[in-house]
């Protein structure tokens, strides 16, 4: 019996309708965008796009100068096709509404994708409900008692990075990066040492494991948190992170996953170069979840020991001030979070509070080094509060600390190259429902003419909205014409437009801002002034000779030396002991 026409036509069909949808989706659709209303560069070709030049931190202060100028601070940009129609926004109203309203405006999917692949549903990765069960979890950890008992651990690495270099220049250390030069001096990587010490800061202040980074570098737990974020993140590259975030499932195949035939497997294997960076991912995560899981458990352990004995454990690592807070009376059980999100949050505070602080001291050295003056009026601040001895006891160290954190000179400083050079570039927001952004400047029209009355941009729900941090901090019509430079006097009588930016910390977004700010500013200015103060008060930096450093933005804006980009994150600089005044 054969079958009816009908039936071979119906995949023809489905197809065609498929197409269809795709067509006027992708092609038709856009043109209807009410973004498309508001001015913005031309676009060359179907796939033309200035994301490349507005994301690199070497151009990027230009092209948001040259955009502001031309179409307004409100202004329509095109993504990866036309059929993506995007907003990038330098309008502090506009900045202030979408920060504040994080339940309208999330993380587009594909950040969250690739943020939970790799370190999981974290505060950094949840959207809604979840993160905000996380963060209130997580907020008691972060009080500023707490923070502030931290500081003698700070303080103890700090000393500890302090030894280790000096140790090394003692006995000419062969682990220094170069040879000694007449007067003393020798090139070291700062971005490496700090980043060993912010570790080492983070696994102690963060669940009580000493990684023990700054001497050795080959404990299991640090190398695959290392791992994990230099190489899997650092140097994954575009094509590879796509194929993560878009076709995940093709990332289980090249890592010999999910895929139900060996001689398929292989033949494919052939001929696709293995994803070894995948691999490294996977290694990692296992080591991760095996060791930071049996942490997790003792901790718990210890914590309801201590609940029913009426002795309560009295550790102040995160981890157990995140566990004590889970099990609060006070909280409803449908309120809490599960190991997992634990873990997961772990590995948040990892991240964020090693990669961050760890860039932001290096970038700090760096400007310090290229600004002698300005290095040594900060060393003679920071001489003139130290102690009579190094060996404090703990309540020395807070109370130097209590001085420290006060100092006009070095919060200038502090300010003003985390203003200048902020870790985290810029972020991205999608919009989950259609709404009204407010402006406090007219709308540019693509024909060039200004509707003085605009005060206001309709969104779609789908909408990605840029939200620009460097170029907030850099904005010359708001900072002034030498916004660019590093000046910490500025802040001494800072231009009045600066109060109306939003930003948790000094006016700026470097901590970004609204519900979703960063719970970990505290404890970053903690570990960056503390560390500062070791250092400065230990050594003198200045720049290699014939060695230029250069921004990217990798996940991260992280230093590289020019012309040497795939030797990896790098900040080589020329470092000679001091003698300390005590």
């Amino acid at each position: 019996m054969s079958l009816p026409s009908a039936f071979y036509s119906l995949p023809a069909s489905v197809l065609l309708l498929a197409l269809t949808f795709a067509a006027y989706h992708l092609v038709l659709a856009p043109y209807f965008n009410p973004l498309r209303r508001i001015a913005g560069p031309p676009q060359k070709g179907w796939f033309g796009t200035y994301l490349q030049a507005l994301l690199d931190p070497a151009r990027s202060p230009k092209v948001h100068e040259i955009f502001v100028r031309r179409y307004g601070r409100t202004i329509r940009i095109r993504g990866v096709g036309p059929w993506d129609v995007r907003l990038l926004s330098l309008d502090p109203v506009t900045i202030t509404h979408v920060l504040k309203h994080s339940q309208i405006y999330e993380k587009p999917w594909q950040s969250q994708r690739l943020i939970t692949s790799l370190i999981g549903c974290g505060m950094l990765g949840a959207e809604g409900a979840v993160h905000k069960r996380q963060r209130r979890v997580a907020t008691p950890a972060f009080s500023i008692q707490n923070m502030r008992a931290l500081v003698p651990l700070v303080y103890a690495k700090g000393t500890a990075l302090r030894e280790r270099w000096s140790a090394m220049f003692e006995d000419a250390s062969c682990e220094l990066e170069g040879a000694f030069s007449e007067d003393g001096m020798c090139k070291i990587d700062v971005a490496r040492w700090v980043s060993r010490a912010t570790f080492d800061v983070i696994g102690i202040a963060g669940f009580d494991y000493n990684f023990n980074a700054i001497q050795d570098e080959t404990n299991e737990l640090f190398c695959a948190y290392k791992d994990m974020f230099e190489v899997a993140i650092s140097q994954g590259g575009f094509i590879r992170t796509v194929l993560m975030v878009y076709l995940p499932f093709l990332t289980r195949i090249l890592v010999g996953d999910g895929f139900p035939s060996l001689a398929c497997q292989s033949l494919i294997l052939e001929s696709l170069q293995p994803d070894e960076i995948s691999r490294t991912v996977r290694r990692c995560q296992e080591v991760i979840r095996r060791v930071g899981g049996h942490l997790i458990q003792e901790k718990k352990r210890k914590v309801e020991e201590g609940q029913r004995s009426g002795k309560p454990y009295e550790a102040k690592d995160l981890l157990s001030l995140l566990l004590k807070s889970n099990t609060a009376p006070d909280l409803p059980p449908d309120q809490r979070i599960s190991d997992e999100d634990i873990l997961h949050n772990i590995n948040t505070f990892m991240f964020a509070g090693s990669d961050t602080s760890s860039l932001a001291l290096t970038w700090i050295l760096l400007l310090l080094a290229q600004n002698p003056t300005i290095q040594e009026r900060l060393r003679d601040e920071l001489q003139a509060i130290a102690p009579p001895s190094d060996n404090l006891s703990e309540e020395e160290i807070q109370s130097l600390y209590g001085t420290l954190a006060d100092l006009p000179y070095l919060s200038n400083v502090t300010r003003e190259s985390m203003r200048l050079i902020p870790p985290v570039h810029s972020s991205l927001r999608a919009a989950t429902q259609d709404d009204v952004l407010p402006t406090s400047s007219p709308v540019h029209k693509p024909d060039g003419t200004v509707d003085e009355g605009a005060r206001s941009v309709l969104v779609p729900k789908g909408s990605f909205i840029h939200v620009p941090i460097e170029a907030f901090n850099l904005d010359k019509s708001i900072w002034g014409d030498a916004a660019w430079e590093f000046n910490p006097d500025r802040w001494d009588a800072l231009p009045d437009a600066v109060n109306e930016l939003p930003g948790l910390f000094a006016h700026t977004l470097t901590f970004s801002a609204g519900p979703r700010s960063c719970i970990g500013m505290r404890f970053s200015l903690i570990e960056i002034k503390t560390f500062l103060y070791i250092l400065l008060t230990s050594f003198e930096f200045s720049e290699c000779p014939g060695t230029r450093i250069i921004k990217a933005n990798v996940v991260l804006t992280r230093p590289y030396v020019a012309g040497r980009f795939k030797e990896g994150s790098q900040c080589p600089l020329m470092v000679k002991p001091i003698t300390r005044k005590l």
